[in-house]
């Protein structure tokens, strides 16, 4: 046995436990120490070291005020945490409405060529960080990809359920497209925001919508049945979001089939449209089976889409700001200029 940064790495010898096999493949594991790999940044280590709290408990679906409580508890727990980093990078956002949706907008340094129009769609398990932590999406739109971003305060549970929040996202794309052409809009969400960015493209030529002109999908929760390989093989391992959230996933759903593709993009028709679309994930992200299928998902319909995995990452990110962090965002912005310069 070897030990590395206080955490035991340990390899089966003689006499030791060994992984087992049922009849049916279902592989049960003796208990194993997982070591902080030293193949990633210092900062990205420190980053996992960091990460200890249990798992958060989520309420029954119908215990309505126990998740306003809890939804009020994140929130400022959440606004506490990124108010330094917003001061950091000093990005300028501003509060709108667009179509009676209210959306934050950033703004990039003046001066700074504008090709593309960000719509943001935030994280947060489809029913955390709204209101003013919008400002905290579109602050991070600017500073991961150098675009004007509009992120958008859609509704959310426990009083708006689908297809609330949806529905606004495509009220604000409908706005966007009478001030720009959609060739210069890319749609992009984290997480949840994945999840609407990817179903809203969806529903776009059914509406007789045009699509936009790219897509970026950050460790997208595109499967609200929760059925890749990941939930199980990376339970306990991602330490941001360290099992699945059956109960979040319920109370947006309220009563609606969890496969359906406007609430699990995953399972839509992506041979009817879809832009070119980056998709980030990371080896220890327990999304990381929805970024593979979406991406496969994508690429037999036809689709041009492009997937980058990091190395231990879990859940979103290293927290923002690490060097694993900065090459995410040089992808982005790689990308977004290699599809712009293929119209140009």
């Amino acid at each position: 046995m070897s030990t590395k940064m206080g955490i035991a790495a340990e390899h089966p010898g003689p006499g030791e436990a060994e992984a087992v096999m049922d009849g049916d493949g279902t592989i049960a594991l003796p208990a194993r120490r997982i070591p902080i790999p030293g193949s990633i940044s210092p900062a990205a280590q420190d980053f996992l070291r960091s990460q200890s709290a249990p798992r958060r408990q989520y309420p029954a679906p119908a215990d309505i005020p126990a998740w306003r409580s809890l939804i009020d508890s994140y929130d400022r727990t959440f606004g506490e945490i990124m108010a330094p980093k917003l001061k950091a990078i000093g990005v300028p956002v501003e509060r709108t409405t667009i179509n009676g949706v209210s959306v934050h907008v950033g703004s990039p340094e003046p001066g700074q060529a504008e090709t593309w129009i960000n719509l943001s769609f935030h994280g947060g398990a489809l029913v955390f960080s709204g209101g003013a932590l919008v400002a905290t999406d579109a602050a991070m739109g600017v500073y991961r990809t150098g675009c004007r971003s509009f992120a958008v305060d859609y509704r959310m549970p426990p009083d708006h359920p689908f297809p609330a929040g949806l529905d606004d996202c495509i009220a604000v794309y409908r706005g966007l497209l009478e001030r720009y052409p959609p060739a210069r809009i890319v749609v992009s969400g984290r997480s949840a925001g994945g999840n609407l960015a990817a179903a809203m493209i969806l529903r776009l030529p059914e509406l007789a919508l045009p699509l936009p002109g790219a897509a970026i999908l950050l460790t997208p929760e595109v499967d609200l049945t929760e059925s890749g390989d990941s939930f199980e093989t990376l339970r306990g391992i991602d330490v941001v979001l360290k099992s699945g959230l059956p109960e979040a996933n319920a109370l947006y759903a309220r009563g609606h089939d969890l496969g359906d593709p406007t609430i699990s993009p995953l399972f839509g028709d992506f041979a009817k449209g879809f832009p070119p679309t980056l998709i980030q994930s990371g080896t220890r992200d327990l999304f990381l089976s929805n970024a593979v299928r979406m991406h496969r998902a994508l690429r037999a319909a036809g689709v041009e889409a492009e997937l980058h995995v990091w190395e231990a990452m879990p859940h979103g990110d290293f927290g923002g700001f690490t060097p694993e962090d900065k090459e995410i965002w040089t992808e982005l912005r790689a990308f977004l200029a290699r599809h712009r310069a293929d119209r140009s």
